[in-house]
């Protein structure tokens, strides 16, 4: 079938009566569906329902002659740490283990940067005169908000099929004001994307003006494949201190599309000296997270090996989810000339581009059938996407009926705004 491009005016007008028709449809059913965060299904919180009973005697709180139920331990105890060191390929002393959010351990990592400054920083980043903080786009727009909420100037970076633009970034890091970056460097938040080789060693080998330049490396889906094979990832610590600057990374994961999104643990894992510095300056504010929890956490899932083995219980439930997102895609725009997304085989997202000046509209006429989205522009930062294209669509939530009538608003929604771009009119819907 001809792209739209290539059709006349009546056969698009032919087009939209039919799209029209269908839409009423839609109308009709009533929807209330919402798609616009990855969250986890019913069904993958109550596949890990057994972690809740996998402590059962106070005697099972006590491991190495530590009470997880009492004060101590600050950095995590040492099972939790070994656990995160298996799965993330570093040492157990590179790591500190917190609670459910690993977003929170971001945010407190900015704003220790921003209050006191990092281990290598010459002076708190409050008493600069600008901070400026690279955002590879379509990126993830809770990171974006963290640097934002302190004023920094956030720089888009295009995001690649192999990562970010590296060339950018290597030119950007030459101004001592930038001062970090974030990544998502596996199945990348939307589009899916993990970083290449190339691009691993380009960061671990960066050399930014700035001696405190962070790297925000939020690995968090690492392990959650939901097509084919575990995908290994390397030691992005470990490159970074090969490199001379071992300071410069920190990498954060979680348990959180693991077991329970709002009862986790998470990490943070850095250079020993990093951790040192964090120690002191996280001592004032708690004495130590739940250590129940991370007991429960590492006698529930064990290791990395026991880990995957819960990831493959996962991947039959999010794969077929993700199958028929892709396979709405292909069926409805394959050939129109309208859209293009990428086919991940892992993470949370599918991130379709829309034809330009269309991803808000097709938002609208999708809120109207009763469909919630991620809002347009929200991949990236200050929520102003220059092309108004690009759009996140997130599976894992809604039973696979609800989600394959979600798709077709979707893709009637999107062709429909495609469609008044085309004729230069708006349709009175």
């Amino acid at each position: 079938m001809a792209g739209y491009a290539n059709k006349t005016p009546e056969e698009l007008r032919m087009e939209a009566e039919k799209l029209l028709a269908r839409f009423n449809n839609l109308r009709q059913e009533n929807l209330k569906l919402d798609i616009s965060r990855g969250k986890p299904s019913a069904a993958q919180l109550d596949l890990v329902s057994d972690i809740l009973t996998v402590l059962t005697d106070k005697s099972e709180c006590i491991v190495n002659g530590t009470d997880s139920r009492n004060y101590g331990e600050l950095a995590g105890l040492p099972c939790a740490r070994a656990y995160w060191a298996d799965v993330l390929g570093c040492k157990p002393s590179q790591t500190f283990v917190g609670g459910n959010a690993s977003l929170t351990l971001m945010y407190d990592l900015i704003a220790r940067g921003y209050s006191h400054g990092l281990k290598d920083s010459p002076r708190p980043w409050c008493k600069e005169e600008k901070i400026k903080f690279l955002c590879p786009s379509p990126g993830y727009d809770r990171h974006f908000r963290i640097t934002e909420s302190f004023g920094f100037e956030l720089i888009t970076v295009p995001m690649t099929p192999d990562g970010p633009d590296m060339d950018m970034v290597e030119e950007l890091v030459k101004d001592a004001a930038v001062k970090g970056i974030w990544c998502v460097p596996k199945f990348s938040n939307p589009q899916g994307y993990t970083y290449s080789e190339e691009t691993v060693d380009r960061f671990a080998n960066l050399k930014p003006a700035a001696p405190d330049f962070v790297i925000m490396w939020d690995n968090a889906y690492c392990v959650h494949e939901f097509e084919g094979e575990f995908q290994p990832f390397r030691d992005i610590i470990a490159l970074c201190a090969e490199a001379g600057r071992p300071n410069m990374i920190y990498e954060f994961a979680s348990t959180s599309k693991i077991t329970y999104p709002g009862a986790g643990i998470s990490v943070l894992a850095t250079s020993e000296e990093n951790i040192a510095y964090w120690l002191k300056l996280v001592g004032a504010q708690t004495i130590s997270y739940d250590k129940v929890n991370q007991l429960r956490h590492v006698r529930y899932l064990q290791n990395k090996e026991h880990t995957l083995q819960l990831m493959k219980k996962h991947s039959t439930i999010m794969g077929p989810k993700f199958e028929m997102v892709l396979k709405m895609l292909r069926g409805e725009l394959t050939n129109k000339g309208i859209a293009h997304w990428h086919h991940p085989q892992g993470g949370y997202f599918v991130c379709v581009a829309a034809m330009p000046g269309t991803a808000k509209r097709t938002l609208e006429l999708c809120q109207k059938l009763g469909v919630t989205f991620t809002p347009a522009g929200a991949t990236y930062p200050y929520g102003v996407d220059p092309q108004d294209s690009m759009i996140r669509i997130a599976p894992s939530l809604p039973p696979i009926k609800e989600l394959q009538l979600a798709m077709e608003a979707f893709c009637v929604s999107l062709k429909l705004a495609a469609l008044e771009k085309h004729l230069g009119i708006s349709f009175d819907i």
